[in-house]
């Protein structure tokens, strides 16, 4: 079982999927890639989550004791804790959930996969508010701002 992860996280046909639970009280289901599903199962034996069929899949931390609490972790936690993590990273860029849905949403895009399936993953009603969040024209734009010479 993979713990309460029963509503946010399951197995179907084989793969572990992420229930994900968006603005105006949206689901919408996306299958994990197989390095998704390794972290994942890691992080759930790590914290001791995989037998729990009630808790929540991401939970506040107790203080500064690295043990998780049963309570969830809310969305203001998850934005402080991304930015100590990048801090520690020595990441100087502000980083968020949107950093993260560009990030995918460029890389399908770069290995070759279709805006079409980039809005289904974001679970966008506009491929043109998907188009927003690829990245792929920022190394050109500097490679062609570094040309002007003065």
């Amino acid at each position: 079982m993979l713990g309460r992860v029963d509503v946010d996280a399951y197995v179907q046909g084989g793969r572990i999927r992420v229930r994900l639970h968006e603005k105006g009280g949206k689901l919408h289901a996306v299958p994990c890639n197989a390095m998704l599903e390794r972290y994942l199962l890691a992080y759930l034996d790590g914290a001791g989550m995989r037998a729990d069929s009630k808790g929540f899949l991401f939970r506040t931390a107790r203080g500064t004791t690295g043990q998780l609490s049963e309570r969830p972790m809310g969305q203001s936690d998850a934005y402080r804790m991304i930015r100590r993590r990048a801090a520690a990273a020595g990441i100087a860029t502000l980083v968020g959930n949107h950093s993260f849905r560009a990030t995918c949403i460029t890389e399908l895009l770069r290995n070759g996969g279709k805006l079409e399936d980039a809005q289904w993953m974001a679970n966008h009603e506009s491929a043109r508010t998907t188009g927003l969040y690829d990245r792929r024209n920022d190394d050109i734009s500097l490679d062609v701002v570094e040309r002007i010479v003065i």
